[in-house]
Parts: structure tokens; C-alpha cells; sequence
């Protein structure tokens, strides 16, 4: 079997010239449409029958990652039952390149009915679905990619193009950041790698925190931190409440195994690790993992803007997640 691959190279750059032509549905209607979603009290429903209906199960996922709640409706199993997923508030975002099928045509009275806002994404502004909808954005005829003119490809993929911009422009509105993204992600490594340092540390706001001060003995140390939730470290902070060391099990062990039980009355500040690692709550987990590797450290202290410790990450913590993939 010889394949023709230069009709391949001809598919692509179609669907190419395709996209690269919906910049120019970028006006004032593409801004009301983006408008609508952003100020959506509801979900923003999206529907369409076919490969369109296909795409559209795609741009609601992106909507409802990136900050707007959405979900898909399947025009034919909306009049068997899922009208009920509809609700005041909402918005309806329709894909049809004729806006003429049936399946979608039926749905626009009960929208309607129900005051939920419109918009359709199709290629025929004479159609009824761009008659009754509240917001049209046209992409005008496309010819498809196909040997035979007629099996979706480059109307189908503009959809998706049009969909996407809609979505990443009302993320981009909602101030929608790193830390977002990752609360939508959790599974995977996509969402492992944009973990915080403050979701993944071992120690919450409002717990008590293994933390000695400077002047403290090494008995006063441990019996101020006996209740503490497991930790393989202490902070050592100075009269002000700043970050000024730390002092781990290990340098307890080798301290003990060299003094006996004299080291309880030495003071912290002569056996802790002054100016020790830290990191931000902001900051990525992986950040954390790559201070780990590189000073073959186990605990790290988390601080605030004024060096305060507010929290400490332990490398099993990020190995949980699963960072390194």
C-alpha cells in the first residue's frame, strides 16, 4: 500500500489556513460571547451533535479546567431526560456548521423558555440556530479537507480553535493562576509538577509547629516539641521569630552518640545548622525537590515574606506526589 503523503501535507496546512482565518471572528461579538462566560452564574452547557458534539465535549473539559464550571449536553439525550441538567443562569454554547439539525434546533425553544443566554458557533448566519441565538460567531463557508468535500475536518478543528480562545481568554480575565490550574489537576504528573509547597508540606495553618527558640536548651527543645505531630526536624528561631536555623534527628544522634546524655543542657544555638535552606509557600513542590537533591537535605523549613516559619516539608512528602516522573 502506497499512501499519498503530500494530500497529507495538504490536510494539515488546510486545517491550518482554516484556523488562521478565525482570527478575524475576534470582535466585538467573540468579546460579548467571552463576556457571557465570564459573568455566567450558572455552568456554561455545551451541546452539539456528531464530530461537532465531539469537539464540543472537548471545550467544555477546557472550560471547566481552566476556572468555568461546564459540562456537555448531548442535544438527543436532552429531550430524554437531561433538559433537567439545564437551570436558570446558565449559558448554552451551540455547535452546528449548518445550524439547521434537527437534534440542535429542537433545543432552542425550551433554552429559551428557560431565559438561558445562547451562543452559537456555526458557519451559516442565515441558519435558525444564529436566527434565535443571542450571539453569533460565524465562521463563514469552509471548504473540508476531505477527498469529497463533506467529512468534518477543517470546520470542525476551527470550532475547536474558536472554543479554546473563548476558554483560555476568560481564563486569562479571572486572574486564573499556576496554583488554579494545579487544584484542577491533581492526578498525573502534569498536575504532580504544579503542586505548591503549601499543598504538599507536612503541616497545615493553625498547627502547632516543631519549633524552638535560640536560646533554648536541648531538653527545653524536646519537651516543647514531644506533642508535635511526626517531624524529623525542629526550627530554631531567633527573638524576633525569624528563621534562624534548624536542628534535625540526625545531628540529635551523632550529638548524643559523641556527649551522652550532657547534650540535653547544650543550647540550641551551638548545635543547630545556622542560615539553614528555606523556601516559600508559593513556590512549586518540585522547587523543594530540586533543593533536596542538590544539599542532600530531608526537611526544608517553609517561611514567610518576613522569614517566619509558617510550615516544613519533608522529602517524603514530595516523593508522595510523585514529582519526579
Amino acid at each position: 500500500m502506497v499512501f499519498d503523503l503530500e494530500y497529507a501535507r495538504q490536510v494539515i496546512n488546510a486545517e491550518a489556513k482554516g484556523v488562521a482565518k478565525m482570527a478575524e471572528l475576534v470582535d466585538k461579538a467573540f468579546a460579548k460571547a467571552a463576556e457571557l462566560i465570564y459573568n455566567c452564574k450558572g455552568a456554561v452547557i455545551v451541546t452539539g451533535i456528531g464530530k461537532a458534539g465531539i469537539v464540543g465535549r472537548k471545550i467544555s473539559a477546557t472550560l471547566a479546567s481552566t476556572g468555568t464550571p461546564s459540562h456537555f449536553l448531548h442535544p438527543a439525550e436532552a429531550v430524554h431526560g437531561d433538559l433537567g441538567r439545564l437551570r436558570k443562569g446558565d449559558v448554552v454554547l451551540v455547535l452546528s456548521y449548518g445550524g439547521e439539525t434537527d437534534e440542535v434546533i429542537r433545543l432552542i425553544n425550551i433554552v429559551k423558555q428557560l431565559e438561558v443566554k445562547l451562543v452559537a458557533i456555526t458557519a451559516n448566519k442565515d441558519s435558525r440556530l444564529a436566527a434565535h441565538s443571542d450571539i453569533v460567531l460565524c465562521m463563514g463557508e469552509l471548504d473540508e479537507a476531505c477527498p469529497f468535500g463533506v467529512a468534518p475536518s477543517v470546520s470542525t478543528t476551527c470550532m475547536l480553535a474558536i472554543g479554546d480562545a473563548l476558554a483560555l481568554i476568560v481564563m486569562k480575565a479571572r486572574d486564573f493562576s499556576i496554583e488554579d490550574y494545579a487544584r484542577f489537576h491533581p492526578a498525573g504528573s502534569l498536575g504532580a509538577k504544579l503542586i505548591t509547597v503549601e499543598q504538599s508540606m507536612m503541616f497545615k495553618a493553625g498547627e502547632k509547629l516543631p519549633i524552638a527558640k535560640i536560646t533554648d536548651t536541648v531538653r527545653q527543645l524536646l519537651e516543647k516539641n514531644g506533642d508535635v505531630k511526626r517531624h524529623g526536624a525542629v526550627m530554631v528561631v531567633d527573638s524576633k521569630g525569624k528563621l534562624a536555623g534548624i536542628v534535625t534527628d540526625a545531628d540529635l544522634r551523632r550529638l548524643m552518640a559523641q556527649g551522652g546524655v550532657k547534650v540535653f543542657e547544650y543550647t540550641v544555638k551551638d548545635i543547630m545548622t545556622a542560615n539553614c535552606k528555606r523556601i516559600k509557600a508559593s513556590a512549586l513542590a518540585a522547587e523543594a525537590m530540586a533543593i533536596f537533591h542538590k544539599h542532600r537535605i530531608d526537611d526544608l523549613p517553609v517561611v514567610d515574606e518576613q522569614e517566619k516559619p509558617i510550615g516544613l516539608i519533608d522529602v517524603q512528602d514530595i516523593v508522595a506526589i510523585k514529582i519526579v516522573g
